[in-house]
Formats: C-alpha cells, structure tokens, sequence
C-alpha cells in the first residue's frame, strides 16, 4: 500500500502559500549548471527530437541514464531539468534531457506538436539510450511530463523496455479535465496567460508553415485551455475535441498497470491541481506507484535554500533512488 505519509517538507513564511512556490523558482532561483551536448533524434513520422545529454564524467559513458521530460512549454534549459540533471550527474547518472516537439528553440516538421498524451517520442528517447548500451533507465519528469511517464508506464507495459528501473515524478495533473478545470479559474488567470502566449506564438509559427492546415483566426481571442485544445490541440493531434483529449490523454486510468517502482509527489498547495489529481486510491492498490504530497511545494516548486543550489524535490529523486537501490 504505497501512499506515503504526508512529506515532513514545509516552506515557511511567505514559501508557505503555492503561488509563490510556484512562480519563486521561475523569477530567483539561480541556474544550476550543466554542461550539454545536443544529439538530434529522427522519429519514425519523419519529425525529429533534440536531446540535450550530460555525463556524470567526461572520460566515459556511465552504465545508467535518466530521461527527463519537461513541462507544458518548457525545454530542457528549464531550471528544474537542469537541477536534476545536475544531481543525477553527481550521482553517478548521465541524463538525457529531451525537448517536445517545437520546444528545442526550433519548429519541429510536421504540423502536428506535442501533448499530454503523447507517449511515442518518450519511448523514441527511451528507445535511443537503450541502443547506446545504458543498462538503466530511470524517468523523471514533472507536470506534462511527469503525465507522460506515468501514461507510457501504464498504457502499455509490455511496450516499456526492460533497462526502465524506474520514475520519479513531481506535478502532475493526473486528471487533466480537473487540472483544466482548476487552471481556468479566475485566480489562476496568470499562468493561463503565460502558457497562452507562448503557444500562439507557435501557432503562428505553424501557419507561416502550413498556412492551408492550420488556421489563425479567432486565435489571438482565446483565452483557457478549453477553447485552445479544442480548436487545435484535438483535431492536430487525432481527438474529437477537448474532453475527449483530456479524457483519453490522462495518465491516472493507467496508474494501476504501472510496473516499475515509480514515485509520484503532488503538493497538497498546488494551484493547478484539482482534488481528482491525488490518486490516493490507485496507489493503495499498487504494488509499485508510490504516492506522497507535501504540505506545501506549489507547481514544481519545492524551493529550498542551501550553498549548493539543490531543491528538495532533487533530493527527494535521489533519496527515493537510494530506497529502491537505484
């Protein structure tokens, strides 16, 4: 019966409130260096995925890598992804960092982009670092990406190759028609304009690329992921619509397929989490998910102050490593 108790994590004063562990690490958080090497990926549709690889030493390959997947319009320069690339290094881990499609810096081929549900280029990453001989395979990621990996752990786990030992993810919105729901709320009106203008700005890039396919109008009035997901997100990616993205896209249906020791760490403070994002019943009945919240940590916050720069939700990756012998 994997739930966890309640995280003895707590940031105290102005920490305690999520919005300011969400947005802190974004505005003051310092960059932790990592030193990456880019390697582009071909996908068997014709597009391609840039990967950002570090070494744990400069001399030689380690045994074991971890694929990090980032968030809703984040790449692998994110601050967490370099944070826990940087820790998996010192721990003896290379990391592969991969960027969705058109999150690199530059527009992927294809009309279609990335979403929630797509778990395919995941297994493409997974797929690459298997070929170069890594024995271990261990995922991390947060928000959407930690949705993914928990999706691509559980849709299909005779797909999941074998050298996977394991996840660690932070943030999820499990159920992302309750995740929507929550982030279209009046209060939450700020990030719903941060995530909304950087994905007009690539589909404007889109149009300039496929002006017959992907159409412009009313664009710069929408205004919630509602209206976005269903007027391009569903029909560019396969879905009938945006419930039924959502619906089909949602990682917590396949939690209970899960192989692998997989942790998963939602903050009970998190403003874009909805109560139907805390799968304390699919975690009892698993043998394998491990389910913990934190008082308080916001949206991939977490913040924590030390010499080293390293967050709590970094330590936490290691230490759950250290009690599955990873």
């Amino acid at each position: 019966m994997p739930v966890l108790p309640v995280s003895s994590y707590k940031g105290s004063g102005p920490l305690a409130n999520g919005h300011v562990q969400t947005m802190f690490p974004v505005l003051f958080r310092p960059m932790p260096v990592v030193e990456y090497r880019r390697q582009r990926l071909e996908t068997p549709d014709g597009d391609f995925l840039d990967v950002d690889f570090s070494s744990a030493a400069a001399a030689a390959q380690s045994e074991s890598i971890a694929v990090i997947s980032h968030g809703l319009e984040g790449h692998s320069r994110r601050r967490y992804v370099q944070g826990m690339a940087r820790v998996l290094n010192a721990r003896g881990w290379d990391a592969a960092a991969w960027n969705f499609r058109g999150c690199s810096g530059q527009p992927n081929r294809l009309p279609r982009m990335y979403h929630s549900g797509d778990t395919q280029d995941l297994h493409t990453v997974v797929t690459a670092c298997a070929q170069k001989g890594y024995r271990r395979i261990l995922l991390a990621g947060v928000s959407m990406g930690g949705n993914q990996i928990l999706k691509y752990l559980g849709e299909d786990p005779d797909r999941v190759d074998s050298r996977v030992c394991g996840a660690v993810v932070f943030s999820v919105p499990c159920d992302l028609v309750g995740a929507a729901q929550v982030l279209g709320r009046p209060q939450n009106s700020v990030y719903m304009r941060y995530f909304l203008r950087t994905l007009r700005q690539k589909i404007k890039a889109k149009h300039a690329m496929y002006p017959d396919t992907i159409q412009m109008d009313g664009l710069d009035s929408i205004r919630t992921f509602a209206e976005f997901d269903d007027r391009y997100t569903a029909p560019l990616h396969g879905f009938s619509g945006a419930l039924d993205y959502w619906t089909k896209s949602s990682c917590r249906q396949f939690l209970s397929s899960v192989r692998v020791p997989a942790l998963l760490v939602n903050a009970l403070n998190d403003p874009f989490l909805s109560a139907s994002c805390y799968p304390y019943r699919e975690a009892r009945q698993s043998g394998s998910l491990f389910f913990e919240t934190t008082v308080t940590g916001g949206h991939v916050g977490f913040v924590q102050f030390n010499r080293q720069n390293i967050y709590w939700s970094e330590e936490r990756l290691l230490s759950f490593m250290d009690e599955q012998g990873l």
